[in-house]
């Protein structure tokens, strides 16, 4: 069979520690009464007991009887009525020797006094506890002296006045009426306050026991500590109340952060925002930041309790690998686009060719197929010139193409210059190149789109309304982009320039914190380009910025063609 043990309840736990230090505190006090008690009884019985045998010590008959030859027999009656009128315990007389000649104990007749100081035979009193017979007596000892001429000033004997002093169990007796009253009146008070104080208690901790939150803590922290995403939670204050490590790890905080603020941690810009709910978007359910060198997508919800608002928790999730996998991923998808639209091209070219033939112009079908030609020549020839890594020169070619189906022009300026890249620098090159292109393009395309159409969402903050960010319209020259690559021995940099609207001043720099574009802020499908750019910069010990020029937007970006140490990212 099972024993089940029965744990007592908060009510039960407080009721018996509240009784158990009631209980001590009347010990104490009772000590500290019976030391009182037995200080008083001294001092007071002390005098009366010293006065006694003062007025006993000074009576003439005494000193008379005390020179007689057997005072024995005169002084017993001396002794019975001091007993009897001042109800002491014991009355003793002593003569000159110091033998006892009368007493109210017969053992003590004829034996020597004992003297509690040796003063008391040289003429000095005494009082203090002495063992009489087989009890302590508090006594005083009071010395006879005579008064007349021919005995003046010597000493006749002692008087010995004792009171029996109480035992500690007849003090605390006397001690016990008063002392149980308190204990009853304390321990009502302990029963009636340990079951107001359990109730307050139960209902700030939700009617939990104590066991219950203790497991419920030990539960939070190894479900905290069990999920691979980050969480964190502030307070209305903008305080962190709970974070766990992989989301100390993905927002770069110190081990010591619950208590302090966004703002006493360094946390500014767009994760404050984030984390604080500033500008929040109901409808948003993900939200893109860049911190440390990450792309993180964070999700915050808002925690309420009967209409009051108790603060906010945020999940955090690492996307950095995800980005690059959709970069590697987006260049497959640039390659079927590429395809694609040489096949939209080539289709276009062959129908004119054959309307051509159809209606008998043979020598314009031999001028436009050579024109087709040197076209071609002439692009594969700039390229291959000017760009001598096969990797970019691919891929400025691919968006050369895709850039000609949006009716855009791809430009390589004449101060391009690349010599051949190691793998590793020739990816992140292009990764940078590729998403600056398809901004640019997406850009451009979008502002003449926009005037025979409602304008579409523009990418990563720039302009797609039709007009410029000064008011004026948009230039109805030729769209095109135009790209420039410069390297030297430490650094490669990249500038993309685009006859598009531009970028609104106030977003030149929110277009690569934010991470996502206007498109994605709404949909969620695209938007950590530039973001992704910025980070491979960063990581390559560079920067890309964003600035408007006469003729449109020029991103300029820059990195390092050596490897840049991990601390310095």
């Amino acid at each position: 069979m099972v024993a089940v043990t029965s744990r007592r309840t908060l009510a039960g736990q407080l009721l018996v520690l509240q009784l158990a230090i009631i209980v001590v505190v009347l010990v104490a006090v009772a000590a500290v009464s019976l030391a009182q008690s037995a200080a008083t009884f001294n001092r007071v019985e002390g005098r009366r007991v010293a006065a006694l045998g003062e007025q006993l010590a000074g009576s003439p008959l005494l000193r008379e009887r005390l020179n007689q030859p057997a005072p024995a027999e005169l002084v017993a009656p001396l002794v019975q009525n001091a007993l009897t009128q001042s109800g002491v315990t014991s009355v003793t007389v002593a003569d000159a020797r110091g033998r006892v000649v009368s007493s109210t104990d017969p053992t003590l007749v004829g034996s020597p006094l004992v003297l509690g100081d040796p003063g008391v035979g040289r003429g000095r009193s005494w009082s203090g506890e002495l063992a009489v017979g087989d009890s302590r007596e508090l006594v005083a000892q009071v010395p006879v002296l005579g008064d007349r001429k021919d005995d003046l000033g010597r000493q006749l004997g002692v008087v010995m006045i004792g009171e029996a002093s109480p035992t500690w169990a007849q003090r605390l007796v006397g001690a016990s009426s008063y002392l149980f009253t308190y204990l009853g009146i304390a321990s009502l008070l302990g029963v009636v306050g340990s079951w107001l104080l359990a109730r307050r208690i139960k209902r700030q901790t939700l009617g939990l026991e104590p066991r219950e939150i203790a497991g419920l803590a030990e539960h939070r922290e190894a479900l905290l500590h069990g999920i691979a995403e980050g969480v964190i939670a502030l307070d209305p204050q903008q305080r962190i109340t709970l974070v766990n490590a992989v989301g100390r790890r993905l927002l770069d905080l110190p081990e010591h952060c619950l208590g302090r603020t966004l703002a006493e941690l360094g946390i500014s810009g767009r994760l404050r925002d984030v984390l604080a709910g500033a500008d929040h978007d109901p409808q948003a359910r993900d939200e893109v930041v860049l911190r440390a060198g990450r792309v993180l997508v964070m999700n915050r919800m808002t925690v309420s309790k009967d209409g009051h608002r108790l603060g906010s928790v945020t999940t955090l999730r690492d996307r950095t690998e995800l980005a690059r996998l959709e970069q590697e991923i987006g260049s497959f998808r640039s390659t079927t686009e590429l395809l694609r639209a040489q096949t939209h091209e080539f289709a276009n070219q062959l129908h004119t060719i054959s309307g051509l033939i159809q209606i008998g112009e043979h020598d314009e079908v031999v001028r436009y197929v050579e024109a087709l030609s040197r076209h071609r020549a002439s692009l594969d020839l700039t390229v291959s010139s000017r760009i001598h890594d096969t990797a970019v020169a691919a891929l400025l070619m691919a968006k050369s193409a895709l850039a000609a189906e949006r009716r855009v022009e791809l430009r390589i300026s004449e101060r391009t210059g690349l010599d051949r890249l190691t793998p590793a620098v020739a990816a992140d090159v292009a990764t940078v190149l590729g998403n600056l292109v398809d901004n640019a393009v997406e850009a451009v395309a979008g502002s003449r789109e926009s005037c025979t159409t409602s304008p579409p969402d523009h990418p990563d903050g720039a302009a797609s309304d039709g007009v410029a960010p000064d008011g004026g319209e948009l230039p109805g020259g030729p769209a095109w982009v135009e790209v420039e690559l410069r390297q030297d021995a430490a650094s490669v940099e990249i500038v993309v320039r685009d006859s598009g609207p531009g970028v609104a001043p106030q977003l030149a720099q929110e277009v690569f914190a934010h991470g996502f574009t206007t498109k994605a802020a709404r949909g969620g499908e695209r938007g950590i380009g530039l973001a992704l750019t910025r980070l491979v910069c960063h990581r390559r010990g560079g920067e890309v910025a964003a600035t408007n020029t006469e003729e449109g937007a020029m991103f300029t970006a820059r990195m390092s063609v050596t490897p840049v140490p991990e601390g310095s990212r």
